[in-house]
């Protein structure tokens, strides 16, 4: 049941800030309404579509309704509030902030997914990986950017920790919700001092 809780709480605190920073980039941009509302629920259901057709399963957004809801809800509520008229201080801050966000609560959440399908290390970390960077490749190819993962900020490195260090902890029976919420913590904290400290993996030289 405390899984069960966890992994709810963590797919819709995901959902929420990657539906702000879909937000986000598509004011910046400077996209109609619709524009805006089709990159933010790409940007929050992305990953797990990916997911699902990964595992062969009816994805959970044509079940489950909440998480294109609460897309819509945050959408109605950033719109309503003039939240891309903020100073662009503010919004580099809050896309950082809720990008980060949306990446650690979806790792946690794939890898949950993997871990109930009994997949091995390289399977759970692999799906809590296409979960939390699925919807920012999307976000990101659509308004012709270089995916994060590839260039910035331990982005991807951040998503595959995570997921790896749930994996250890359900093989040592100790993947309960205080676990859970620990590892999200911990990942948003690597992932928030990474990118202040402007922290990246070795890059090819020429």
């Amino acid at each position: 049941m405390d899984n069960l809780i966890s992994f709810d709480w963590l797919y819709l605190i995901g959902t929420v800030s990657f539906s702000i920073s879909g937000y986000l980039i598509g004011a910046h941009k400077q996209f109609d309404i619709l524009g805006i509302t089709i990159l933010a629920l790409l940007t929050a259901i992305g990953g797990g579509l990916l997911r699902d057709a990964l595992i062969g399963r009816m994805p959970l957004v044509f079940i489950n309704a909440s998480p294109v809801m609460a897309c819509f809800a945050t959408l109605s509520v950033a719109w309503l509030i003039k939240l891309h008229r903020h100073s662009q201080l503010f919004l580099r801050r809050a896309f950082i902030i809720a990008d980060s966000i949306g990446l650690v609560a979806f790792s946690i959440a794939g890898a949950q997914v993997g871990i109930g399908l009994e997949l091995n290390l390289f399977g759970v970390a692999f799906l809590g990986f296409i979960t939390a960077v699925g919807g920012g490749l999307v976000r990101d190819m659509m308004v012709n950017e270089v995916p994060f993962i590839l260039h910035r900020d331990f982005y991807g490195t951040v998503s595959i920790l995570v997921a790896v260090m749930l994996y250890g902890a359900a093989h040592l029976g100790a993947a309960d919700r205080v676990t859970h919420w620990a590892l999200f913590l911990f990942g948003l904290a690597l992932r928030l001092i990474a990118h202040s400290r402007d922290m990246s993996l070795p890059r090819a030289d020429k």
